[in-house]
């Protein structure tokens, strides 16, 4: 049996996946976000960890023959997230996140510093990244930045707690403007404009490596063996691609969790800055991948249903699983800012086009279609950086939504496949991450396909109204940017 831990942003996933590779049990615990000021998104790192423990409790108590059997665990976790510690392991303050949106003048600034940073890092400085963040508190809590001793990323944070051990793999630091990416490696250039060196990083492996052995503490109130491995792991994105057997060149998903995300595999090094897309190293030794990100996506859906005091569910079922054209209403998404293409922190959401006649049926499809409009964004993003992406697989909790998927297929024009476990491809890949570090297997014979469950292909009736939608869609963001600032 192996173990794979997810340790998202509104909650922590966890899932026990057999000898078969078929998923046994899931459980999950719930998160918080704080943001005590516009542009701030914070958590407290230590509630990561009682989640994740807890996650694994509830396992423990319903399946425990099978957590018994666990050889493996993997991790997989938030990406960017600043956890700064002390000389006693403990959180200095609150953990700075992926979506925090202050430290836009210091990416101005590390830019300035470090003119060779696209070409070491492979990514725009972007308030998301971790060192600009550490420019911020160097600025803003010079007496915090003084006493730090360790900067962990979220998952290398809780990996820490369970097994004493700061270790952290190639894809999430790949997302931290520290690590030199084709080289697979820390930056000492990169740590100096941020003040920091290496003494600083927790040392690297890569995502299907033995890092550390699991603290007896958590072996023995779990019932295992006291020899089980924890894998490297992987940012959330590459776990899920390891999820979905998406280790080949070429292969590519489109995931609508809280954010969103197209991402592709490639066997080289490939940055694109200038379209604001990632280059990240994947979770396996000698891949890379490309990403475009859209920091609000099925995060955009829960906003709605939060202002309407309306579950998901009940928003989305008087729709049906298709719709007659484009809705007359126009969202932008942009609720925590924007990465691809636009790389804009204060960029914000709106709805354009409302009229007495509206209902919430239009506002709702507004909200899919305007998700929808910008993963065609970071399509062209991608498709301007290397070949063209022909299809992809869909993961995340949008998922679940079948009219979602139509729509993004008619938006995107590619067809667009529900595959099993979609929801739970970043843990599942985790596990299997686990698996590769405790048994040294191929990654070919343990990372396959899940079984797709349906494919929606672009609709020709619809296929013309939308990529006019989209052509007045993307006139949107210009015209609000002077009233966004």
């Amino acid at each position: 049996m192996y173990l794979g831990l997810d340790i998202g942003t509104s909650g922590v996933k966890a899932v026990l996946v057999n000898e078969a590779g078929a998923v046994v049990a899931t459980a999950a615990r719930e998160l918080a976000l704080s943001h005590p000021q516009p542009l701030w998104s914070e958590q407290d790192p230590d509630a990561w960890v009682a989640a994740s423990v807890g996650a694994v409790d509830d396992l423990a108590a319903h399946h425990p023959r099978e957590v018994a059997a666990v050889r493996g665990i993997g991790l997989s976790g938030q990406m960017h997230g600043a956890t700064l510690l002390g000389e006693d392991g403990r959180p200095l303050r609150p953990a700075i996140l992926w979506n925090d949106g202050r430290s836009h003048a210091e990416c101005e600034r590390l830019e300035r510093r470090c003119p060779s940073l696209r070409s070491i890092a492979g990514n725009l400085a972007m308030p998301g990244f971790t060192a600009p963040k550490l420019l911020w508190v160097s600025r803003h809590e010079p007496e915090i930045f003084d006493r730090v001793d360790k900067v962990l990323l979220p998952k290398a944070y809780v990996r820490y707690r369970l097994t004493g051990e700061m270790v952290e793999d190639m894809s999430d630091a790949a997302g931290s403007l520290w690590l030199d990416v084709g080289q697979r490696r820390w930056s000492a250039l990169l740590l100096h404009a941020t003040g920091l060196d290496l003494r600083h990083m927790p040392r690297l492996v890569e995502g299907s490596e033995v890092s550390a052995v699991l603290a007896s503490e958590y072996a023995n109130r779990w019932g295992m063996a006291k020899n089980v491995v924890v894998a490297g792991g992987a940012g959330d994105n590459a776990a899920s691609a390891i999820g979905l057997g998406a280790i080949a060149p070429g292969d590519a998903f489109l995931s609508l969790g809280t954010s969103g995300v197209i991402f592709r595999v490639t066997d080289n090094f490939a940055p694109a800055p200038s379209s604001a897309v990632h280059a990240f190293c994947h979770a396996l030794p000698g891949l890379w991948h490309q990403m475009g990100v859209m920091l609000s996506a099925a995060a955009s859906l829960a906003w709605l249903s939060g202002v309407m005091a309306t579950p998901t569910a009940a928003l989305l079922a008087p729709l049906g699983d298709t719709v007659a054209g484009p809705s007359q209403v126009k969202f932008l998404p942009y609720l925590d800012g924007e990465r691809t293409p636009h790389n804009d922190a204060t960029a914000s959401g709106a709805f354009v086009g409302l009229r007495g006649a509206t209902g919430r049926d239009a506002m709702v499809q507004a909200v899919l279609e305007g998700v929808a409009y910008a993963a065609r964004d970071n399509l062209a993003a991608l498709g301007s950086a290397s070949s063209a992406i022909t299809e992809v697989d869909l993961v995340g909790g949008g998922s679940r939504s079948a009219l979602w998927a139509q729509i993004c297929a008619d938006v995107l024009g590619i067809p667009v496949h529900r595959v099993e476990e979609g929801e739970v491809g970043a843990a599942l890949g985790a596990a299997r991450l686990g698996r590769l570090a405790a048994t040294g297997e191929n990654p070919a014979q343990v990372c396959t396909r899940p079984r797709r469950l349906a494919t929606f292909t672009p609709d020709p009736s619809h296929t013309a109204a939308y990529d006019e939608a989209y052509r007045q869609w993307r006139k949107l963001y210009p015209a609000l940017k002077e009233f966004s600032q």
